[in-house]
């Protein structure tokens, strides 16, 4: 049986050392969190995740979601006990609006609440997930009253919520969405279409569930501009209660790898009753603010359940017993020597430490910003932090979940043959993982949005701030004695990501199939250079750290160097590989004819 441990303690270490959260108390809702309310709510979320939710995660893969002949769905059990104590708790809510009922507590506390639940079952995770993002898009594009009606409700999590993008016809590219929407007399909308593979459509967990849905009014333009967003409610809200069924249904739950504790579901939509979001035909921009939002929980997902799957591992390779170490016995009072003393194994488990904690301090410094985007007063600083969200969220989803999924299959491969069976659950840590390189649009597609709209955005200006950023950092620390085995690394990989960069700038123009067979190297050389950076700034906060901090933790902060010491020598150097693929160009990549696949 798995076993899961919330890293409050590292959690703390990076908002507090490498981010110095207490710099940011300027913004509202920040001058409250502090040091030891911050640690309290860690550790209370960490609790809910070690004792409730873990203990369920095998008990929702084995028992899936079953969809009832009324077309009802009941979720496994347990999973609505504990879905009541998540919100008896507050968490949906931690960083929501307070007028609208949530604590207005940092971006970047939710963030890693959200780790935590999706180490321990990523499947119950989505359903919270997805209701924080259809929150933010209310709350960004709805009308007073719509915010009014629904906000309350999406952040005390009595209701939850969805998206509805995809149809069978249309994932990828919504120009091809066929859902209508008909006007009403009365200023509603009738939609009516089908929707496959959307998360948490229907369950028992909450009274109401607040679909998000994108549809086309009848009469739009063709393709992505003439779609717009409606909201379409299972129980039409009457009063601030919920009053007579909507035209919505489940048609069927997806038969799928893995979140099996998830209700994918197929749903048809009836004449149901709607609500425009925003302005007509401006759909896809206010279902881009809960896709950016999902994005980055999804990013998240991949963190977390390499987290798990690292902490699983690491057990296993301390107790397994196996061979000698190469230079010789180690326990020479027992038959074998664990198979932690193996260099190879170390190897992986190194891959996936050095990975997490440089990912976990690249979605905090992300969130961070986030907060400064929607609540900082100073237009400028707001338009910064825009700008590196922007930049990061596609680098944050494909990256973290291409090298999240990679490192649960790594960290199952620790365990052996005993990794392939289900009683250690390697296995289904594996199966979840796969999706999250999947949903919110495929890794390939973050890939090309990175390198086809966000590079080239406002005339590149937010990639020039990151290159100014790490630039002034590697030459403000380069002579530092304890630094320099990071920061000249880093300098290194910089350099590709920058003539990677030129490369598309050159040769893109000619032949824009040079960027499309590039992007995902791209994609992957970015994200390298980012979680350089990262520990960059964490092995700068460890050396202040051991030489200040007492309670071992000279020792933790030793750790972290070595770690961080294994990236940049063994994971960083990746950049050149990524750096020469992208030179290659396109040629060999689109040289065969179609006949020949």
């Amino acid at each position: 049986m798995p076993t899961y441990k919330a890293p409050v303690g590292d959690v703390m270490f990076l908002l507090g050392d490498v981010f110095h959260i207490d710099r940011y108390n300027n913004l509202p809702g920040f001058a409250d969190a502090t040091p030891d309310l911050v640690e309290a709510v860690l550790e209370e979320a960490a609790k809910f995740s070690e004792d409730v939710l873990t203990p369920l995660n095998r008990v929702g893969d084995k028992e899936g979601c079953k969809r009832q002949t009324d077309g009802s769905v009941t979720t496994p059990t347990g999973f609505k006990d504990a879905y009541k104590r998540l919100t008896e708790g507050g968490w949906i809510g931690a960083s929501a609006p307070a007028e609208f009922g949530g604590q207005g507590l940092p971006m970047a506390l939710t963030q890693s609440i959200s780790e935590f639940l999706c180490s321990s079952n990523m499947a119950f995770a989505m359903y919270p997930g997805l209701t924080q993002g259809a929150a933010a898009a209310i709350f960004a594009h709805a009308s007073a009253e719509q915010k009014a009606v629904y906000l309350p409700k999406l952040i005390s999590g009595q209701w939850t919520g969805t998206m509805n993008l995809t149809e069978p016809q249309c994932g990828t590219d919504l120009g091809l969405v066929r859902t209508r929407a008909v006007p009403q007399t009365d200023g509603t909308y009738k939609i009516t279409g089908t929707k496959i593979f959307i998360s948490a459509g229907e369950h028992d967990l909450a009274e109401n569930i607040v679909h998000l849905v994108l549809a086309r009014i009848e009469g739009a333009p063709e393709g992505v501009k003439g779609i717009s967003l409606f909201i379409v409610p299972k129980f039409l809200p009457t009063n601030g209660a919920v009053g007579s069924r909507n035209g919505v249904s489940c048609g069927s739950i997806e038969e799928k790898m893995g979140i099996h504790g998830n209700s994918t579901c197929v749903m048809n939509f009836d004449d149901a009753t709607g609500w425009l979001v925003g302005e007509p035909n401006r759909g896809l921009n206010a279902m881009f603010t809960m896709m950016n939002e999902a994005r980055l929980g999804v990013g998240v997902q991949g963190l977390a359940l390499s987290e798990v799957a690292y902490q699983n591992a690491a057990a296993y390779a301390r107790e397994r017993l196996a061979g000698r170490a190469l230079t010789g016995a180690k326990f020479k009072d027992k038959p074998a020597d664990p198979i932690i003393v193996q260099p190879d194994v170390r190897r992986m488990l190194m891959t996936i430490r050095s990975f997490n904690e440089a990912a976990r301090a690249l979605v905090l410094w992300t969130a961070l910003k986030s907060d400064v985007a929607h609540r900082s007063g100073d237009a400028k600083e707001r338009q910064a932090a825009d700008d590196h969200m922007g930049l990061m969220t596609p680098v944050i989803k494909g990256v973290l979940t291409d090298q999240g999924f990679a490192n649960t299959v790594m960290a199952q491969q620790v365990f052996g043959g005993h990794g392939y069976i289900a009683e250690h659950g390697m296995e289904q840590f594996v199966r979840d993982a796969r999706i999250a390189m999947i949903y919110e649009g495929a890794n390939g597609i973050q890939a090309l949005d990175l390198v086809g709209r966000k590079l080239p955005r406002d005339g590149g200006r937010a990639l020039q701030a990151f290159f100014a950023e790490v630039s002034g950092y590697i030459k403000e620390h380069s002579a530092d004695a304890v630094l320099a085995p990071y920061v000249t690394p880093l300098a290194q990989a910089l350099g590709e990501l920058q003539q990677a960069t030129m490369c598309f700038m050159q040769n893109a123009l000619g032949n824009t199939e040079n960027a499309g067979a590039g992007s995902t190297d791209y994609m992957h050389l970015f994200g390298l250079v980012a979680l350089g950076y990262m520990w960059c700034l964490i092995a700068a906060a460890a050396k202040a750290k051991a030489a200040t901090g007492g309670n071992g933790a000279a020792e933790t902060m030793a750790a972290k160097l070595a770690t961080g010491r294994f990236f940049v020598e063994r994971l960083l150097t990746a950049s050149a590989t990524h750096l020469a693929r992208i030179k290659a160009g396109a040629a060999s990549t689109m040289a065969l004819p179609m006949e020949a696949f």
